[in-house]
Order: structure tokens, then C-alpha cells, then sequence
């Protein structure tokens, strides 16, 4: 009796799994259209399916894609912590190199894409923006996206999947080849982050390198103005 429940609970969370997957694509391509402003509820979805999975599945504590209680296990295992401060190497590059191409045009469009989002003005509420921002996205991309997709399909397959919806949603109108840049930059960082996610199985360890890159790449931005 109890195998054929695990059974269920197994097929219902495959189901799950697809339907918040498709919804969260569906939402990103909305970006095509210019007046459309719903492609960040895709996040939303992300973090509605990953705790609506885990329940349905009654996922052990030890064994959930989000967890505090072993942060600093998490953090030693093989290969982590250098993956982890990669992000912040990335950020500086992007900028570095999309200054040198593009001059302060790829600086502009970086205030551009994020001004809207964040309050440059006050810096608690621009922190504590950051943070929510990239701990959200985590959830959705790697614990959810990611970290369901594992269970069916290939690493490298779900990452890059993931990578290309998670990347798509940070398009910004604007000179076409800065645009392409930017969202391959993000893309990039996004790779890094599921790989952080599949070593150390934990999305609070992807968030300390979300935070981090995006702190860091904040302070650059301010650097090149």
C-alpha cells in the first residue's frame, strides 16, 4: 500500500513538475511582445510549484533543494566554494569587457534593465532588494526548475533549458547586439549557478552566489558611471 502511495505521489509530482515548468516558459515569452509586463511572474511560479511539489511529495527535510540547516556542509562539499565566488569574477568581466565593446552604451543598458526593479536611492532597501530578488529566483530556476528537471531529464540538458528561460527573462529593449550580450552574460551566470545548485544540492548556496555576483556587479556598474 505505502509503495503504490510513493508511486502516486512520484507520478503527481512529474505532473506538477511539467505544468509549473510550461507555465514559466509560456510566461518568459511573453518577452517578444514589447508591452508585456508578466514575464517576471514566472518566478512566482517557480516558487508556488517548488513548495507545492515538496509537499505532494512530502520531500524529507534532509533531502529538500532548500535548506539552512546545513548551509556550512553545503559550502565544504567538493568544488563548491570556488564555484560559488565565480559569479563575482563574471560580473566584473561582463562589465569590463561590454565596456571595452560597447563603451558606456552596455553600462547604460545594464542601469536600464535593473533601474526599474531596484531603488538606487536607498541603499537598505536596494540590499534587501537584492536579496529577495536572487533568493526568489533561485527557488524557481534551480530548486524547482532545475531541480525536478534532474529527476527526469539529463544535468547538462535541464541546466541549460533552464538557462535559456531563466536568461530570456532578463531581456531589455535597446541596441540589439548589447541586448545579446547582456542575456549571454546572464546565461553564462546561470550555468554557474545550477552547477553550485547539483554540487552542493542546496539553492540557499546557489542564493549566497546570486547575492554576491549581483552585489559585485552593482558596485562595477557604479565604478563605470
Amino acid at each position: 500500500m505505502r509503495d503504490q502511495q510513493v508511486i502516486e505521489n512520484n507520478r503527481k509530482s512529474v505532473v506538477l513538475a511539467m505544468t509549473g515548468v510550461a507555465i514559466m516558459i509560456l510566461l518568459t515569452l511573453t518577452k517578444v511582445v514589447p508591452s508585456s509586463n508578466i514575464a517576471g511572474y514566472s518566478v512566482f511560479v517557480g516558487i508556488a510549484f517548488f513548495f507545492l511539489t515538496e509537499a505532494v511529495v512530502k520531500t524529507p527535510r534532509s533531502e529538500s533543494g532548500l535548506r539552512f540547516h546545513t548551509i556550512v556542509e553545503d559550502i565544504k562539499k567538493p568544488g563548491v566554494i570556488a564555484w560559488l565566488l565565480l559569479p563575482g569574477v563574471s560580473g566584473i568581466t561582463t562589465l569590463v569587457v561590454g565596456n571595452l565593446i560597447f563603451h558606456g552604451e552596455f553600462v547604460a543598458h545594464e542601469m536600464g534593465r535593473v533601474g526599474s526593479i531596484l531603488s538606487f536611492d536607498k541603499i537598505p532597501l536596494l540590499i534587501g532588494q537584492v536579496i529577495i530578488a536572487a533568493f526568489g529566483e533561485e527557488i524557481a530556476y534551480r530548486g524547482f526548475f532545475l531541480g525536478r528537471g534532474m529527476k527526469l531529464f539529463p544535468f547538462w540538458l535541464c541546466a541549460v533549458v533552464s538557462s535559456v528561460v531563466f536568461a530570456a527573462g532578463h531581456i531589455a529593449a535597446g541596441n540589439t547586439e548589447v541586448a545579446i550580450y547582456d542575456v549571454a552574460c546572464v546565461f553564462i551566470d546561470s550555468l554557474i549557478f545550477s552547477v553550485i545548485y547539483r554540487k552542493s544540492g542546496n539553492c540557499v548556496i546557489s542564493t549566497l552566489s546570486h547575492i554576491l555576483g549581483n552585489a559585485i556587479s552593482l558596485v562595477a556598474v557604479f565604478a563605470f558611471l
